[in-house]
């Protein structure tokens, strides 16, 4: 496999520097055309957006700077209107824009709460709806978007961060099958790395292993046209993981026996981890604990 992207044009958000400067460089090289957004001021490319655009020219590539608010609908559907104008087309879509403002839960203000999760999820929601429909027609799109060992496992001080993370999996899981027919495959990257959000953090030893450049392939992967569909793909410092949701076999009682002691006294076989299988959609749980209470009656059911 050759990730080749000569002819591909390709929007990233938050690309002014970090790893969406990064990312919008790795694709330029192979060939893509790219939007590269920062938020900007009174309409105007930031000035980051326009230094990572002149990068790319004068690597002989084609770029053009997008001021965009992800937050803004209005502001994202425009931009992704201006590329199918100028470029004729959006392939792909990295949603990498975010901010942090961590505080303890107890110290939090909601306002702020409400902030980080509308750039995190509802930005990338309205950047994936804004070239949806185009991915649709032409029968091909990838969408990367970002998400986070905070929001998979967990990270003190930063509860809106984790929950907005944690949603963009769920979107993923819902976008991927609605995009199954059309050829649009859509997933996570949750990447750790030394940026501007992370300075001041991180052990001057890990910060210098954590490059953000060490990040770029998965998205250059996951970009491709050989990538996978709902995957949780972390990257950092060279080392590349996927996590995995499943769901154990589980356990059914009878009415009898459906109390909290039982559950307690079976916990050990309910959370058996040895039995855990991933499944396919939201339906496949409901099936899935029908069929054990159908068959412990000694009936089926075709479903």
């Amino acid at each position: 496999m050759v990730a080749d992207f000569s002819g591909r044009v390709a929007i990233v958000t938050g690309a002014g520097s970090g790893l969406g400067r990064c990312h919008a460089l790795g694709l330029a090289r192979r060939g893509a055309r790219v939007v590269v957004n920062d938020l900007g001021r009174n309409g105007a490319p930031s000035a980051n957006a326009l230094a990572v655009v002149e990068e790319i020219r004068a690597a002989g590539g084609a770029a053009a700077a997008d001021p965009a608010d992800v937050a803004d609908f209005e502001q994202v559907s425009a931009m992704a209107a201006r590329a199918e104008t100028d470029w004729g087309r959006v392939d792909i879509l990295v949603c990498n824009a975010g901010v942090l403002a961590d505080k303890s839960f107890a110290k939090m203000a909601m306002a702020d709460f409400e902030r980080v999760v509308r750039v995190h999820l509802i930005g990338s929601a309205n950047c994936a709806r804004a070239v949806w429909g185009g991915m649709r027609e032409r029968g091909y799109g990838r969408i990367v978007l970002t998400s986070s060992a905070s929001g998979i496992y967990g990270n003190f001080g930063q509860a809106n961060y984790g929950a907005a993370k944690a949603g963009l999996i769920g979107l993923m899981n819902v976008l991927h099958l609605e995009g199954m027919k059309t050829d649009i495959r859509v997933n996570i990257l949750a990447p750790t790395a030394r940026t501007a959000m992370t300075e001041g953090l991180l052990p001057p030893a890990a910060a210098e292993l954590l490059g953000p450049e060490t990040v770029t392939p998965a998205v250059l992967f996951l970009a491709s046209e050989a990538a996978p569909s709902r995957v949780i793909l972390g990257a950092g410092a060279g080392t590349f993981a996927v996590t995995h949701i499943a769901e154990t076999a589980g356990v059914y009682l009878d009415a009898a026996e459906r109390t909290p002691e039982a559950i307690a006294a079976r916990w050990a076989e309910i959370s058996d981890p040895a039995t855990a299988a991933p499944l396919q959609d939201a339906y496949s749980q409901t099936r899935k604990f029908v069929a054990a209470a159908a068959k412990a009656r000694g009936e089926a059911i075709d479903w």
